[in-house]
């Protein structure tokens, strides 16, 4: 059963004609429909005992192979641990195993929530299990499934170590059951989990159970993207289509062209506004029309889904019955019911729960997780019909639509808008077609000039999607892996990584090439053979003859240069020079010396035959001397025609002459160069000098030399791939031992300090241990640490704002501190050249200090953006249980009776309340 490759879902059909899967049928018979080839496929094998990996588009039903594990679990009297990426994930299936095996036998855990943490079937986010296994918890006794949900976040840069840091260290015995999204190189992730798990069945379904439709929205049209296929049955773009849009693109730049043409001229101008895209409320109308919500809007901007909401609730459009309504009512008072009255209006309540009862909503990262869960639960409900979305929707959490609009195919990735890849356009689209409820999804892209039909489609119909591992060791990762394996085992098990494992297969490709370049290295070298002697070793006499002749060249050309610019600095108006070379050769007169500053001089000249412009020192291998002087009117206009032919006459006039030779070689300095003649006497005095043949040889010399150069580059990039991370562990494991973390003879020896570390989760794990270690944050008061320990935690979205405004006193001071301890900390990284920690960023501090001391949200919102820097209220919440989740663990590492733990403690309790306390994440 076990497979490096996808095996066709026929095989394990035929597998189980022969293997009775009795737990199998007993799930299958409490299903309300009928297993697809793929799920029953994967079923069958983890009931055989193999581990699966299972990749198949969103929506079509992996997690049913994740629910079988949970099956198997409970019958065999053994755990199963259900692992998701996100928090709303993990609630989301929490509820779901609930309903379907009750509150007794599940659990949940998730950093912040803690349900049932002893239950048989625990659900909880990747990191927790990660941090179980390091911390050899009681809890991983008796486990007999691990099921890692969309385990293709593996590619995560942020957080994509977890997953491969789970799938090494997880016992032989666990059987893993990996559900992935459709990825082109699951062979390759395959045969990595054969290597490091085992036995592992690989199911491939490239199968959408529900049909997905594309469309282009142009005006108020509603056209077919694809025609249907050709002879080879690869799509072909509607042609009519392609006409359209082409037409409308013509006439849309010529609107444009004929507005920018009339630009002042008197009186008003012609209407011509050229084209302009359907509106929401007539996108959404059609929609509804023609049965094709509810509908999922990608705006790709947090302001724009609520400017989208605001725009429909003013033109009056509803979408909801009377019925409904109150439905909406009671499921909104259920999620917000514990929200403070008094934060209600600072929340935009009244405004948000109006749109929800007309049927539209926001979902983006900006909103209260209350409001996110209540739009999330509408919306699979049917009562939500219209969401405008961030592409965070598209991310894990399962809200399906009939119908995707994607409103452009550009976003704005934090440093420069980009355009939609092939990948994350299916990911957004995938959302189209809801299994069991709907016959086929709908893609609709709504149309704009400049947008080609050809292109994308070209989006729609790539289905090359490889997983890239982004594994890198890290401060704690390094020092739990040492004091849990030791150095050697530690680098063995970096070695054995998916990250590794790529980098070595593309290894293979460069070691053939080399292997291909020597062969063809020995040939030329037979080629350049002579009977004199030895050629290759005339030939690198050759090559460094000609290496240092360049070099004293471009020494002379920068000598030259510079001695030109300052003769150019030395004219004057009038000054009469002999311009060399080219078509402006001959007398010019300088008009103006052009001199400004240190920079590089530009004269302005007028020559002989009237042409006018400026040089530069570029233009004269040699310093340039005035020939003479011509007087000059007061004012010259060099752009006149007339001016120009009148000076260059008295310039001819003059009776000036231009000098015969401008130009002189330029290869004094290399006659001078000692060392060049030294390498010309052993060129000549070399056997291979008077070779009849030299030159021919000399060809294939030149050949050699430019592969062997080409041949040592491929070596160089082997070395650097080949243990690229356990050498990438080495360097953190010798920054470690210098800061004292890691000791003993062999540096395999954690330190009091080290055993902090390993106990520390985050970005700025090292940091925060530091800061902890040099005692900076030592008598902050509960309010003063929570303002200073944010500073590890939040990342301001945008980096041009004004520098933040932070406390003063004891946190500006303690901040102070911890900035100096991460500056040399910074040092220290690039040194021993390993990943940089990020800068601490003070923007939170002020918020997250008026916050822990009692003040009300409306404050707390107010004061951020008198600072200068915008919170919504789901932001702030968001960035308080991060610095929750780092007190937490400050609390723990320090020591809860310690004078930081009690601070942490209680700074804890302090930030918990209201809005903050109230949901999940």
């Amino acid at each position: 059963m076990a497979s490096s490759s996808p095996a066709p879902a026929q095989a394990y059909a035929a597998a189980k004609s022969r293997v009775a899967r009795p737990r199998l049928t007993e799930f299958v018979a409490g299903l309300p429909f009928e297993l697809d080839g793929f799920q029953r496929a994967a079923c069958d094998a983890l009931e055989g005992g193999h581990g699966v990996l299972v990749c198949a588009p969103t929506g079509a039903g992996k997690t049913v192979v994740g629910e079988f594990a949970v099956h198997l679990a409970l019958s065999q009297g053994l755990k199963c641990f259900y692992t998701t990426p996100i928090k709303a994930l993990s609630n989301q299936k929490y509820a779901d195993l609930v309903e379907r095996y009750g509150s007794d036998a599940v659990g949940l855990l998730t950093g912040d929530t803690s349900v049932n943490g002893d239950a048989q079937v625990v659900v909880m986010t990747t990191e927790v299990l990660r941090n179980m296994i390091y911390a050899g918890s009681p809890a991983l006794e008796h486990l007999g499934y691990v099921v890692m949900d969309e385990v293709h976040y593996l590619a995560d840069r942020f957080r994509g170590a977890v997953w491969e840091e789970v799938i090494l260290q997880l016992p032989e015995h666990v059987q893993l059951v990996s559900l992935s999204a459709t990825v082109s190189n699951a062979e390759e992730f395959g045969d990595w989990l054969v290597t490091v798990r085992g036995d592992t069945a690989v199911v491939v379904d490239e199968h959408r159970p529900v049909p997905l439709w594309q469309h282009m929205m142009v005006g108020n049209r509603m056209l077919d993207l694809f025609a249907g296929e050709d002879a080879a049955g690869e799509l072909q773009v509607d042609p009519d289509l392609v006409r359209h849009t082409q037409e409308l693109d013509r006439q849309s730049s010529m609107a444009v062209w004929d507005r920018g043409s009339r630009r002042g001229r008197s009186g008003p101008p012609r209407r011509n506004v050229g084209y302009r895209p359907p509106s929401r409320i007539t996108v959404i109308d059609r929609l509804d029309r023609e049965g094709l919500l509810p509908a999922i809007f990608f705006v790709f901007s947090r302001a724009g889904c609520d400017a989208a909401v605001g725009q429909c609730v003013r033109s009056g459009l509803r979408l909801t019955t009377d019925a409904e309504v109150a439905e909406i009512r009671r499921i909104v008072e259920k999620h917000t019911g514990d929200l403070p009255q008094a934060d209600l209006g600072v929340l935009g309540y009244w405004e948000w729960r109006e749109a929800l009862e007309r049927g539209i909503a926001a979902h983006h990262a900006g909103l209260l997780p209350a409001f996110k869960e209540t739009v999330e639960e509408l919306f699979v409900r049917g009562l939500v019909r219209c969401v405008f979305a961030t592409e965070t929707l598209a991310l894990g959490i399962n809200m399906p639509a009939r119908t995707v609009v994607l409103e452009k195919l550009v976003k704005y990735n934090g440093e420069s808008h980009v355009e939609l890849t092939p990948g994350e356009y299916t990911q957004l689209t995938g959302r189209a077609g809801r299994r069991g409820i709907d016959v086929e999804g709908h893609a609709v892209v709504i149309w704009q000039p400049g947008v080609d039909p050809v292109k994308v489609a070209g989006l729609a119909s790539t289905r090359t999607y490889p997983l890239r591992s982004s594994f890198r060791p890290g401060y704690n990762m390094a020092v739990n892996l040492v004091g849990q394996l030791g150095v050697e085992a530690a680098r063995q098990l970096l070695e054995s990584s998916f990250g590794q494992f790529q980098a070595d297969r593309s290894v293979v490709g460069l070691a053939r090439r080399i292997e291909r370049n020597n062969e063809a290295l020995a040939g030329y070298a037979e080629s350049m053979s002579c009977h004199l002697g030895d050629f290759a070793e005339y030939a690198a006499l050759r090559r460094r003859v000609s290496d240092r002749e360049k070099t004293l060249s471009r020494q002379g050309v920068s000598e030259r240069r510079e001695a030109a610019a300052d003769s150019l600095r030395a004219l004057r108006p009038g000054d009469v020079i002999a311009v060399p070379g080219g078509r402006r050769s001959g007398l010019a007169v300088v008009l103006d010396p052009g001199v400004n500053g240190n920079d590089e001089p530009r004269p302005l000249v007028l020559s002989e035959d009237r042409w006018s412009g400026r040089l530069s020192a570029a233009d004269f291998p040699t310093p340039v001397e005035p020939l003479g002087r011509m007087r000059l009117p007061r004012h010259v206009d060099h752009r006149s025609p007339q001016a120009r032919r009148d000076l260059a006459s008295t310039l001819r006039n003059t009776g000036i002459q231009a000098p015969t030779q401008q130009r002189r070689r330029a290869r004094g300095a290399a006659v001078d160069d000692p060392e060049l003649a030294t390498l010309r006497r052993a060129l000549r005095a070399h056997p291979c000098h008077g070779c009849t043949d030299r030159e021919a040889h000399a060809r294939w010399g030149e050949r050699y030399n430019r592969l062997e150069r080409e041949t040592e580059q491929l070596r160089q990039k082997v070395r650097a791939t080949t243990h690229s991370l356990a050498r990438a562990f080495d360097r953190i494991r010798a920054l470690l031992s210098e800061r004292g973390y890691i000791g003993g003879p062999d540096g395999e020896e954690i330190t009091e300090h080290g055993e902090r570390l390993a106990r520390l989760w985050g970005e700025s794990d090292l940091l925060a241990a530091e800061c902890l270690r040099n005692g900076v944050w030592e008598g902050l008061e509960p309010a003063e640490l929570a303002a200073v320990v944010s500073a590890l935690v939040y990342e301001s979205r945008r980096d041009d704002g004004p520098m933040p405004r932070v406390p003063s006193g004891p946190v500006s001071e303690a901040l102070a501190d911890t900035m100096r301890i991460w500056s040399d900390l910074e040092a220290d990284e690039r040194r021993h050249k390993v990943d940089r920690t990020r800068e601490p960023d003070l923007g939170f501090a002020w918020p997250m200090q008026r916050w822990a001391r009692g003040e009300s949200l409306s404050q707390v919102l107010a004061a951020a953006s008198q600072n200068g820097h915008e919170l919504s209220a789901g932001d702030f919440v968001r960035w308080c249980r991060q610095v929750l989740d780092l007190l937490d663990q400050i609390a723990g590492v320090a020591g809860r009776r310690t004078p930081v733990g009690r601070s942490a403690t209680q700074a804890v309790a302090a930030i918990r309340r209201g809005v903050v306390a109230v949901g999940a994440v």
